[in-house]
């Protein structure tokens, strides 16, 4: 404003309680040569309009202690303020909020995220128009009822006309953009869908590949074994204590080579299984598993705790594979104790039904989580094994819409809860 009080061209008021929002706007506003000042709520805005009277206010609605629509009823209810033009920063969510702006006397809206060359058209108009002679059509208020609700509006025709078409150009923009916005996600569906073929297509190669060298390495496995096996029942005695401990250890060896191939070739066939949706005892199962592991290893000392009566519903041959590998781990890192106890039961984990395995045994750095569950991932090398076990189990739970996680501390044993 100058020295006389007339208006300065490029003198703008934003309300908005959002520092963010607010500094959006203004840096916005301002490199087009616009002067900003920003008021962070109605009162402060009411008090700089005292010290400064703007060209045009640009207001949120969903203020503290005093929102757009109040604020814009005190402006336009003051004959020193009433012909400035304000413009409501609203979403547009609800349509009573066109008869608010209406009957508050707002003179356009504009829609929240402001697109910048939408926002500098609408000041430019309101610039344009301010100066024009107003026809007023109705001498004090009009009331209207909408949705059973009653307003009174006192604006003028170029006033109504004003905010209903801001609206209405609002809603044009905002269809343009829901348009551009689809357009968008389908050529994204399309590229992902494209994605998802190409991906499928390499994981059944990669499986085809991996069934066909684990299928295949087996006959010269067991070749080698049995070439072991003949040169020990053939020669045994014309050899020294050393050959035959080679001989012994390429039997192991090519054993555990065996082992692995089996554990590869079941964890490949697990990708594309269907499950079997039939009553499932893992009390019973967990029992007949613990008996199992106890013929191993008669002489420990082990307590296995298994609480009756779990029955639920999934496939019985992979959910025993579950409690074999999830036992048998618990009975393989408790190996070390003088005393293993080693416990099957339900918990409730946040309201929601879980199993768990837990032992007494090594435990595990929690940080070293998430690599319980990936193949050939093995926390330590002191304990025999594949690395495909956990991985194995993750996979049947997934299957079977549930998930699974552990818990551990070193020297202080493990639990693994799995849901269903």
């Amino acid at each position: 404003m100058n020295s006389e009080g007339n208006i300065t061209e490029s003198d703008l008021l934003i309300i908005e309680d959002s520092p963010t929002q607010a500094d959006h706007l203004r840096l916005m506003l301002e490199k087009h040569d616009f002067r900003v000042r920003v008021a962070r709520n109605g009162g402060e805005a009411l008090t700089m309009l005292e010290e400064n009277k703007p060209e045009i206010i640009i207001t949120d609605v969903m203020m503290p202690d005093m929102d757009g629509f109040a604020l814009c009823r005190k402006i336009k209810g003051d004959e020193r303020f009433k012909n400035i033009p304000v413009i409501i920063l609203t979403s547009l969510s609800d349509p009573h909020d066109v008869i608010k702006g209406l009957e508050s006397g707002a003179d356009n809206f504009v829609t929240k995220p402001c697109a910048e060359e939408y926002l500098l058209a609408r000041i430019e108009h309101l610039r344009l128009d301010r100066d024009k002679p107003r026809c007023i059509s109705i001498p004090e208020s009009m009331n209207i009822s909408i949705d059973g609700r009653d307003y009174s509006i006192s604006s003028d025709r170029r006033q109504i006309l004003n905010l209903f078409l801001s609206t209405y150009e609002a809603a044009y923009y905002k269809n343009l953009e829901l348009r551009k916005a689809k357009s968008e996600l389908r050529e994204l569906n399309a590229r992902l869908e494209a994605s998802n073929k190409e991906l499928e297509a390499a994981n059944q190669e990669l499986e085809a590949f991996g069934y066909t060298v684990s299928h295949d390495l087996r006959q010269p496995l067991q070749v080698i074994s049995g070439y072991s096996q003949a040169v020990t029942d053939l020669c045994g005695n014309q050899l020294d204590t050393e050959c035959k401990s080679f001989l012994e250890q390429i039997t192991s060896h090519t054993f555990s080579m065996s082992e692995l191939i089996n554990a590869l070739l079941d964890f490949s066939k697990l990708q594309h299984v269907k499950v079997k949706s039939e009553s499932v005892d893992l009390s019973s199962m967990a029992q007949i598993i613990a008996g199992e592991l106890r013929m191993t290893a008669p002489d420990r000392k082990v307590t296995f705790d298994i609480e009756e009566g779990l029955t639920v519903t999934g496939d019985k041959k992979l959910l025993w594979l579950v409690l074999q590998n999830l036992l048998g781990n618990a009975w393989k890192y408790s190996s070390r104790k003088e005393e293993t106890v080693i416990e099957f039961g339900k918990n409730f984990i946040k309201g929601e039904p879980a199993f768990f395995v837990q032992d007494n045994g090594d435990g595990f750095e929690m940080d070293d989580h998430d690599k319980l569950f990936a193949p050939f991932k093995r926390l330590t090398k002191e304990h025999d094994g594949h690395g495909i076990g956990l991985a194995t189990v993750h996979r049947i739970i997934k299957h079977h819409n549930g998930r699974i996680w552990a818990e551990g501390e070193p020297g202080k044993g493990a639990t693994f809860y799995f849901t269903l």
